[in-house]
């Protein structure tokens, strides 16, 4: 009997080693952690269960049956993040450079069955030089079948993926289909073709940081929802965002005890937005002094900054919130901030996080770069994306609501729940300056009549009562009292019930 244990500690032992201390210590060179070193910062000491520890390629051709390594190239099981559990995988690249297999694939694709079966997410840590050329297409075959499950996920259980090393080729389109992506500066990439393709192909010299780094899909492709300087506050940042989400579609989101009063008044918001309306403040302080603790994870802060998307708690349930930035673009709508912010308010409704919108928006932005990049179907994906949400939406109006984008905003037009607007608040077609230089057009050469009749127009409608005596605000509320507001109206919404028609899905503008 002790010669089969010491023979079961043996092999466990080669497993732990991958590919070799010498390889292990090039992984380190790099200022990148192990595979396993990985799982022990993201997941709660001594929660990890290892799955198909022993398992091995079944390749023959070009001398691979001589290089058997266990585990082959990816470390998968399940394990608990804050006592929740998730299942996981993480890429080995000291193992034939991480590279998927038939049967690394084999592997991937089990956890993924068993997220699904179980209700719980799945977190992937990639690092992989791509496909295994030994296998060929029986490599191929494996990452469309990791593909089809993760469509098959969407919607049923968080998917995160955690960009920590190379992601080339068609291995980039696994974690493309995943709730959120994360990045760490300088030492991960993904592209579908790498510079030595592009400088063949189109004559293009540009390195692999520039073409597919951290910096390029946080801030130009918006890929990437984040950015971290190393592995460890990768894994520590995905660890907090754990604690936001739910399960999985058939779960609520966990609701964590906050010493945070929920009548807290805010009394600096009284004095927040500027007499002057074209002067910009900072919506961060609106979300944060709403949020319990000040605490907010953002999504995609490095990208269209005139949008502000992320988690915060308030009375200690989650909330998404959507919020309009004067301080970039006066907060306009705009192409890439539709896109972020349909796909965010997209994944708070498929797993049922009430969402906050709050309000301040002249508009979508004038331009023909606009035009011609197709502004009309891009800002349709946020107003789809608002219309179809079933959850419980609140919405605050700070101070503009303009034209189409009051609208869009999770105006009670397109079904929010609860409508708030500030005293600062401006609901109109458009500026007064604008309205007034159309509506009196032949009085233009009369400065202080159009002076006049500016100030008439923004005594009309720049306020919120007009919208409040038609019902489309339901309350004309003190800034101070915001959170307090905001989270009784949540708790009232907690038993909200709404159908949609019944249809296979629905064809959003894509």
């Amino acid at each position: 009997m002790r010669d089969v244990l010491e023979q079961l500690e043996s092999k466990r032992e080669e497993a732990h080693l991958g590919g070799g201390q010498r390889r292990i210590d090039a992984q380190h060179a790099k200022g990148k952690l192990t595979a396993r070193e990985r799982l022990d910062i993201l997941l709660d000491a001594g929660s990890f269960e290892e799955y198909d520890m022993y398992k091995t390629h079944r390749c023959t051709d070009f001398g691979m049956e001589s290089q058997q390594i266990a585990g082959d190239g990816v470390v998968t099981g399940w394990g608990t993040i804050n006592g929740r559990p998730t299942y996981v995988f993480s890429q080995d690249f000291t193992v034939f450079g991480g590279s998927l297999s038939e049967t690394h694939a084999e592997k991937i694709c089990k956890v993924m069955d068993l997220s699904m079966q179980n209700g719980v997410p799945l977190i992937g840590l990639n690092d992989s030089g791509g496909a295994r050329i030994q296998e060929g297409v029986a490599s191929l075959g494996g990452y469309a079948e990791v593909f089809w499950r993760n469509v098959q996920a969407s919607g049923v259980v968080p998917q995160i993926s955690v960009i920590m090393g190379p992601c080339a080729g068609g291995a980039v389109y696994s974690p493309a289909m995943t709730d959120f992506i994360f990045m760490v500066k300088d030492t991960s990439y993904m592209f579908v073709t790498g510079p030595d393709v592009v400088k063949t192909v189109t004559n293009e010299v540009v390195t692999a940081e520039e073409l597919g780094g951290a910096s390029t899909h946080t801030k130009k492709s918006s890929v990437a929802d984040g950015a971290f300087e190393n592995d460890v506050e990768a894994l520590l940042e995905v660890r907090r965002m754990f604690d936001f989400l739910p399960l999985s579609n058939r779960a609520s989101s966990p609701v964590l005890q906050t010493g945070d009063p929920i009548d807290r008044l805010e009394p600096s918001l009284d004095t927040l937005v500027p007499d002057n309306p074209n002067q910009p403040y900072d919506m961060h302080e609106v979300i944060t002094k709403i949020a319990d603790e000040g605490n907010f994870f953002e999504i995609q802060a490095d990208f269209a900054g005139n949008i502000l998307c992320g988690f915060i708690r308030v009375n200690g349930c989650t909330v998404g919130v959507v919020a309009n930035q004067p301080m970039v673009l006066a907060g306009c709508l705009d192409i890439d901030s539709s896109k972020k912010a349909g796909r965010f308010v997209r994944f708070c409704d498929a797993f049922n996080i009430p969402i906050l919108t709050l309000v301040d928006v002249p508009g979508f932005l004038p331009g023909t770069a606009q035009e011609y990049g197709g502004i009309i179907k891009n800002g349709a994906k946020l107003l789809f994306a608002y219309a179809e949400a079933t959850v419980p939406k609140v919405t605050v109006i700070t101070r503009k609501a303009y034209g189409g984008a009051y609208d869009v905003m999770a105006s009670k037009h397109i079904r929010a729940d609860v409508n708030y607007a500030w005293p600062t608040a401006e609901i109109a077609v458009m500026g007064a300056k604008g309205a007034t230089e159309i509506l009196y057009r032949s009085e233009l050469g009369d400065a202080d009549k159009i002076a006049q009749r500016t100030k008439d127009y923004e005594d009309r409608f720049a306020n919120p009562f007009v919208a409040a005596q038609r019902g489309f605000i339901d309350e004309v509320i003190m800034p101070h009292s915001t959170r307090r507001r905001v989270a009784r109206a949540f708790e009232l919404l907690k038993t909200k019930q709404a159908e949609a028609p019944v249809k296979k899905h629905d064809n959003i503008p894509l």
